[in-house]
């Protein structure tokens, strides 16, 4: 079974890319973000064409997140399943093939001090609320997405440059620490120790070709899937060519 996570940054914008590389890589299940679109206006003739299901929970213009699977998702939830009112399509949760699968975009939270940056914090303490709630770490589950947190020093080309920022600060990083403290893994530093390894590149100043990025994406499993993860690995040629969107895969296999 592979398990991918990607912020395609505009379904509709990089549908062809998307359809082409799930008929080459095939994966199980594929969490994306940044769908941009409400389900109305969700590609799903081309989706159902490539050989997918898709659970979609989709806001318009901005946001949305979706589940695609060669098996049905099942006992699909939209959003974090709080009281809290909230109209930002940010988590979307199904179980494919019996692993219980989150897709989420965690906010990018604008500048320090910022409402946006307080609404980052307050989604992060609902989403560990949302895992306890979960029952993790029991269980197979795969918490995918676009965490817009560097975890690590050696997750960016120039940590210094975002010390201090709404990516990369003492709250922000201890509030990911908590969610991994529930006993869940990131499983693509089980396989790569190294830095340089990155999953997003800024469009600007040739970020890309200078290696510029920043690895934000990730896939975190709790204990009983760890154990099945034999490989895990960046699409990072998926960041060439026309129209790509900022983000690459980042996919795990389990046995």
């Amino acid at each position: 079974m592979t398990i991918a996570t990607w912020n395609i940054n505009g379904i509709r914008a990089r549908l062809d890319r998307l359809v082409q590389w799930l008929e080459k890589a095939r994966p199980d299940v594929v969490c994306l973000q940044e769908i941009k679109c409400v389900e109305d206006q969700f590609p799903m003739d081309r989706i159902t064409g490539a050989g997918y299901h898709a659970a979609v929970y989709g806001q318009k213009a901005f946001n949305g997140v979706a589940i695609l699977a060669r098996s049905e998702p099942l006992d699909v939830v939209r959003g974090l399943g709080d009281d809290v009112g909230d109209l930002q399509a940010r988590l979307i949760a199904a179980t494919v093939d019996g692993v219980r699968v989150l897709s989420a975009y965690v906010p990018n939270g604008g500048d320090m001090g910022s409402d946006k940056y307080a609404y980052k914090l307050a989604w992060l303490r609902r989403l560990l609320d949302t895992l306890d709630m979960a029952g993790v770490p029991a269980g197979d589950l795969a918490l995918c997405g676009d965490f817009n947190i560097i975890p690590e020093d050696r997750d960016a080309r120039e940590p210094s440059q975002w010390e201090g920022t709404v990516l990369y600060n003492p709250e922000v990083r201890a509030l990911l620490g908590e969610i991994v403290g529930l006993g869940l893994s990131d499983v693509f530093r089980r396989f790569h120790t190294e830095s340089e390894l990155y999953s997003w590149w800024d469009y600007r100043r040739l970020a890309f070709p200078r290696n510029d990025g920043l690895r934000i994406d990730l896939v975190l499993c709790t204990p009983s899937l760890e154990k099945r993860c034999s490989d895990a690995f960046i699409e990072r040629d998926e960041r060439k060519g026309e129209k790509p969107s900022d983000h690459v895969p980042v996919v795990a296999v389990l046995d």
